[in-house]
């Protein structure tokens, strides 16, 4: 007879990053990293779908200007998804990015406060 031992270990959730620019995406890894969580990246919206259906993140962090495709169109393409619901901050250098993406849970301008950004990852993850 085999016993299954239940642990009270925390798994820690993960953070898909979704940006073009290498320095941004090293920086929110090792942010996120340092925080205790786990990331993926994709380097464009278009390699996005394909890495949110391997890694299944708990909250994403979404470019809005990317060169294959735009943060916005891969939004519509993953919100459509049978059952989505992974919340999404915009981090962007882009004016009016608070228009483009509406059901974002929160947005932040490049350059952007680590503080104030691991505060909202904190607050949508736990809340």
């Amino acid at each position: 007879m085999t016993k299954k031992i239940m642990t009270n270990e925390i798994i820690p959730k993960k953070i898909m990053i979704v940006d073009d620019d290498s320095s941004i995406t090293r920086y929110l890894d090792a942010l996120f990293t340092d925080n205790g969580y786990l990331t993926c990246i994709a380097n464009d919206g278009k390699d996005a779908m394909d890495v949110f259906q391997a890694e299944q993140p708990d909250l994403i962090t979404l470019d809005l200007e990317m060169p294959e495709e735009w943060g916005p169109r891969f939004f519509r393409k993953v919100s459509k998804t049978k059952g989505f619901s992974t919340p999404v901050i915009v981090i962007s250098g882009l004016s009016g990015r608070k228009h483009s993406i509406p059901k974002a849970r929160a947005f932040f301008a490049k350059p952007f406060d680590t503080d104030e950004l691991i505060t909202a990852v904190k607050d949508i993850l736990t809340g």
